[in-house]
C-alpha cells in the first residue's frame, strides 16, 4: 500500500486518509475519492491530498475485517454473531449468556502478523450476556496485504467462542444456627436467585434446614437441580466441617476446599450422584463479585472445575472488597 501527499489529478481512486472540511461540508477520511469530489477540492483552493492507494496484492480495510471475523466465526456461530464491517472494524457480540473462551496463543499469533491486523477480547472466562462485547477486529491501517491477512486469518480459527450456559436449574440449601437473624437467609436467597438469573438459569428449590450434619444430608438427598449450592449459616472452615461431611454422608465426594480467590476463599466443591454440590462463602449473599462466581459459571456452562483449574483462578483472584465482610483484609 502506497501512502502520502498526492497531487489531485493523481488522486482520483485512492482513499482519503484525513478529512478535509469545505464550506459544503466535509470529505471524510476512508472515502474513495471520486472525480465529483476531487471538483469540490479544486475549487476550495485544496492542491493536494494525503491518500492510501491499495497495491494489487492489498485487500481493502472493510474486507480484510469482514475475513478476519469470519475465520474467527463461523457459519456455526460459536456463541457469537458478527456485526458489518465498517471503517475497518467488526464488533463480535454474544449470542446467549455464557462464558468467554479464548486461545490466547492462537490471539498473540494473528496480532503477531501484522500490527495493522487485530483482534481484541475479553478476558478468558469472563460471564457474558446476550449482546455483550466479546470481541473486536480492527484493520488500523487503509489495506493489507492478503498474504498477511490469510495468516492471521489461520491463525484465528477457533481462537474465540462463547461457550453456552447448558444447566436450566439449582437447587439451594440454606443452613440456620440458633439465633440467627431470619433475614440472613432470605438475603442469600436473594443473591443466589440474582446470579442464577443472570446466566438464564432459575432456582428450582430452597430448603432451609439446620446447621447440623444429618439434616444437610436429609436435604442433599431431596436436591433435585442440575447443581446444588449450599449457604451455610456457619462459615465453613476445614475439609471436615459439618457441610463437607454432609456431602460424604449423602454419599457424595469433596474434590476441594478453600480458593485462592478473595473474596471467597472459604468455597468448597464436590459432586454428589454426577452432579456438582458447590459450598458457597459467606461472601455470595452480597451481590458482589466473588470466587463462588467463577466457579458457578463455568459448571453451568457444562464445564469442568478442577482442583487445579481452582489454584489457577489465584493469579488475577484478588477482588474488590466487599465492605459488609466481618473481618476486612485491611482493617480501616
Amino acid at each position: 500500500m502506497q501512502f502520502g501527499p498526492v497531487a489531485l489529478d493523481r488522486a482520483e481512486g485512492a482513499v482519503l486518509a484525513h478529512s478535509v472540511m469545505l464550506a459544503q461540508g466535509r470529505l471524510r477520511k476512508g472515502q474513495v475519492l471520486a472525480a465529483a469530489d476531487l471538483g469540490l477540492l479544486r475549487a476550495a483552493g485544496v492542491a493536494q491530498v494525503v491518500v492510501a492507494r491499495l497495491g494489487p496484492g492489498d485487500v481493502a480495510e472493510d474486507d480484510a475485517a469482514a475475513a478476519l471475523a469470519r475465520a474467527l466465526v463461523p457459519q456455526d456461530g460459536w456463541g457469537l454473531m458478527r456485526s458489518e464491517a465498517f471503517t475497518g472494524r467488526v464488533n463480535l457480540n454474544a449470542v446467549g449468556p455464557g462464558v468467554v473462551e479464548v486461545d490466547a496463543a492462537a490471539v498473540l499469533a494473528l496480532n503477531r502478523v501484522d500490527p495493522a491486523i487485530t483482534l481484541a477480547t475479553l478476558a478468558p472466562m469472563t460471564r457474558v450476556q446476550a449482546g455483550t462485547l466479546v470481541g473486536t477486529v480492527k484493520i488500523i491501517a487503509y489495506g493489507v496485504e492478503a498474504a498477511a491477512l490469510a495468516q492471521a486469518c489461520e491463525a484465528a480459527r477457533g481462537a474465540l467462542r462463547v461457550r453456552p450456559v447448558v444447566m436450566t436449574q439449582a437447587s439451594l440449601i440454606l443452613t440456620e444456627v440458633p439465633g440467627q437473624d431470619p433475614k440472613l437467609s432470605a438475603k442469600g436467597k436473594r443473591a443466589v436467585e440474582s446470579r442464577l438469573r443472570a446466566l438464564g438459569m432459575r432456582l428450582a428449590a430452597v430448603e432451609v434446614v439446620a446447621h447440623d450434619e444429618a439434616a444437610i444430608a436429609q436435604a442433599l438427598a431431596r436436591a433435585d437441580g442440575d447443581m446444588v449450592l449450599i449457604l451455610t449459616g456457619s462459615a465453613t472452615s476445614d475439609l471436615y466441617d459439618t457441610a463437607p461431611q454432609a456431602l460424604r454422608a449423602a454419599g457424595g465426594a469433596v474434590a476441594r476446599f478453600g480458593m485462592p480467590v478473595d473474596p471467597g476463599n472459604l468455597l468448597f466443591l464436590g459432586n454428589l450422584a454426577g452432579r456438582p454440590v458447590v459450598g458457597l462463602p459467606g461472601c455470595a449473599r452480597s451481590p458482589a463479585l466473588n470466587g463462588a462466581d467463577w466457579v458457578l459459571e463455568r459448571l453451568a456452562c457444562g464445564l469442568q472445575v478442577s482442583s487445579d483449574n481452582i489454584a489457577a483462578m489465584g493469579v488475577g483472584g484478588l477482588l474488590k472488597e466487599i465492605p459488609i465482610r466481618p473481618q476486612l483484609r485491611e482493617p480501616k
